[in-house]
């Protein structure tokens, strides 16, 4: 998620501007980070393109110019659950440049994606990027609690570490340290050539499933660590209630799959959010997610598809 210390900054530095504009994407900490700071978040709801849920840029361009000296910053999204797909960063880039706005950027799980960090990249030399953060734990495989505040100016980075308290733990600097050394770049490099095989290992073998059980993979190409598996409610048996998968797979050892019903509601601090879950007010159909993450192996493939096979063989009509 988003630190602290990453929105503070640009609070003190522009002291007169409380909005913020955020491309919405269900992460609690996202929200509750920038009204913490006593912010006014401003919620852009994404255009739904097929199965992919994108970045209205039209509307971020009118909120900025309607609040105009107002507007504190934008945060953007890099790495996010499908549908959603990463934000639109350089025409975003473009928008803040030329209007003077900040642009903070989550990359949450981003490093461990080439296409996430190419359009970091891609957005800094076509606009502005302020500031960018990713998890530590999420791309290291160290202990959850630590992130790395990055980027394309020394001093914007510097003024973030200044802000900070100063007392907290140095373990998520020492575990991240450690791994490092321990892993290497060759390591780390190994790794995330892994992750990609099992990307495409995984939706191969989820579309078998989906096929066989009459549903679907959601078509988001480019999102390329998570993927939606489309759960039509006539399909289970009756009484079944489709969160029950996500706990009866979490009892057989699977993490990490998420069931969005599209129908839950969620409030935080002062903004409200329907269909809580899957970034956006009324996505049509109801699914689970299963993310292509740093750390697993092809093997933890074989076994999810096995799990989820024989799970839906026991549960659907």
């Amino acid at each position: 998620g988003i630190n602290a210390e990453y929105g503070l900054y640009i609070k003190q530095s522009t002291p007169h501007a409380n909005i913020v504009i955020w491309p919405r994407i269900d992460q609690k900490t996202c929200l509750k980070v920038p009204q913490t700071a006593g912010c006014r978040l401003l919620v852009v709801e994404p255009i739904r393109e097929g199965d992919n849920l994108v970045t209205d840029i039209a509307m971020i361009e009118s909120l900025i110019k309607e609040h105009g000296d107002g507007v504190l910053c934008v945060i953007s999204t890099t790495s996010c659950f499908a549908p959603r797909t990463p934000d639109k960063l350089v025409q975003i880039a473009e928008l803040c440049s030329v209007h003077n706005v900040a642009h903070l950027v989550n990359n949450a799980y981003g490093i461990q994606s080439a296409r996430c960090m190419n359009l970091i990249n891609s957005a800094a030399q076509s606009g502005r990027v302020d500031l960018y953060v990713q998890s530590a734990d999420k791309n290291f495989l160290v202990p959850v609690g630590g992130s790395v505040v990055a980027g394309f100016k020394k001093e914007t980075v510097a003024g973030v570490a200044q802000v900070y308290p100063g007392r907290g733990s140095s373990g998520p600097t020492l575990d991240l340290f450690i791994t490092l050394l321990s892993m290497g770049r060759q390591g780390l490099d190994s790794l995330l050539k892994e992750r990609k095989q099992v990307y495409c290992n995984l939706k191969a073998g989820l579309e078998k499933v989906a096929n066989k059980h009459g549903e679907r993979i959601l078509d988001t190409p480019t999102n390329q660590i998570s993927l939606a598996f489309t759960l039509t409610p006539a399909h289970f048996k009756e009484g079944f209630q489709l969160t029950e998968l996500g706990s009866m797979l979490f009892q057989r050892n699977v993490t990490g799959a998420r069931v969005v019903t599209t129908t839950a509601e969620k409030t935080i601090g002062a903004v409200t959010l329907h269909g809580f879950g899957s970034h956006c007010d009324n996505y049509p159909t109801a699914y689970i997610t299963f993310a292509a993450g740093v750390g697993m192996k092809l093997s933890d493939v074989d076994v999810l598809l096995t799990k989820l096979d024989k799970l839906l063989d026991k549960v659907s009509l």
